[in-house]
């Protein structure tokens, strides 16, 4: 079940959790372990060997996200990145960048469907089941009775990511995006899709920035903008043998030529095209009048999300 951005509604039928920043999953029970699997139902166990390792009732689905966290204990994509894209963690890296499944929804329990029952039955549900405790595993409180505004405000000073209202009375739809469920963040973030990438104006073999586009309300693609901070020398590298691979020789966008206010064209002999397909996520400041984001900075890579997944711009 996903849920919608908008304005954090008020009032006694709506709880209010913290919302993570980190790589939404399923968990199930696994013979002596769990498994794990994407939103796309991609197999993340062998990923996530420390939460592999954990032991659940037998029967039990549980929804929930997998982060990792900074000393300050916030959830830090940029620090699961690291993870992401390690099919087979080192023990260094298993040391150096470990991860927590944040637990939020019950999806089955004992083998039956919970899906039918509403969310405050299912939150209560959750209470009550014996799930490993320590710093693997977490299932944070909920709050009601409570003004919207204070705990975003509460969850601001903390440096946290947003909050998700979610309706006491709303069943989970899973696979639906729902009005059930409304996410707020705080830090402006965008998921985006790559169409391509612009070649170093010194070295046209490396990767100066990636262009962005987003949908509109029919699905077809806009160009909105290029983002040329936040990579790493090896994400870089990463990003270019990927871009590589999926290399087109025309855009699926029409690329403005022309300059604006918050930008200047690039010359076309720079750019490079691909076939959409990658998901990336951005940090940015606003949306220009064009569109195109204001001060962007990459985040990683989103494989455990499509196409489906952008909001309209």
């Amino acid at each position: 079940m996903l849920a919608t951005a908008g304005r954090l509604p008020d009032g006694p039928d709506w709880a209010y959790e913290v919302k993570w920043d980190g790589m939404r999953t399923t968990t199930a029970a696994a013979g002596s372990g769990l498994r794990l699997r994407s939103r796309n139902g991609a197999d993340l166990t062998a990923r996530y060997p420390e939460l592999a390792a954990l032991r659940l009732p037998a029967g039990l689905m549980l929804d929930g996200e997998i982060v990792a966290l900074d000393e300050q204990g916030r959830s830090d994509f940029a620090l699961l990145q690291r993870r992401i894209q390690r099919t087979q963690p080192s023990p260094e890296l298993l040391s150096s960048v470990p991860v927590t499944l944040v637990v939020f929804d019950v999806v089955r329990a004992a083998g039956v469907l919970q899906t039918g029952l509403p969310y405050r039955d299912r939150r209560a549900l959750l209470a009550g089941l014996d799930l490993p405790t320590g710093p693997r595993m977490s299932v944070p409180d909920n709050f009601t009775d409570v003004a919207s505004a204070d705990v975003l405000s509460a969850v601001d000073a903390q440096g946290l990511e947003g909050v998700v209202a979610k309706r006491l009375t709303s069943r989970y739809e899973a696979g639906r995006r729902s009005r059930a469920w409304i996410k707020h963040a705080i830090r402006r973030s965008c998921l985006v899709a790559v169409v391509g990438w612009t070649a170093s104006r010194s070295r046209q073999s490396d990767m100066a920035a990636l262009t962005l586009a987003l949908p509109d309300e029919r699905g077809e693609l806009h160009f909105a903008g290029d983002v040329g901070t936040g990579f790493t020398a090896g994400t870089r590298r990463q990003l270019l043998e990927l871009l590589e691979e999926r290399a087109e020789p025309s855009p699926a966008i029409d690329v403005p030529t022309g300059r604006s206010r918050w930008t200047s064209p690039t010359p076309m002999h720079l750019r490079r095209w691909v076939r959409p397909g990658l998901i990336g996520e951005i940090a940015y400041r606003e949306r220009t009048s064009e569109g195109c984001f204001r001060h962007p900075s990459w985040r990683g890579l989103r494989p455990d999300r499509g196409l489906d997944d952008l909001d309209p711009a």
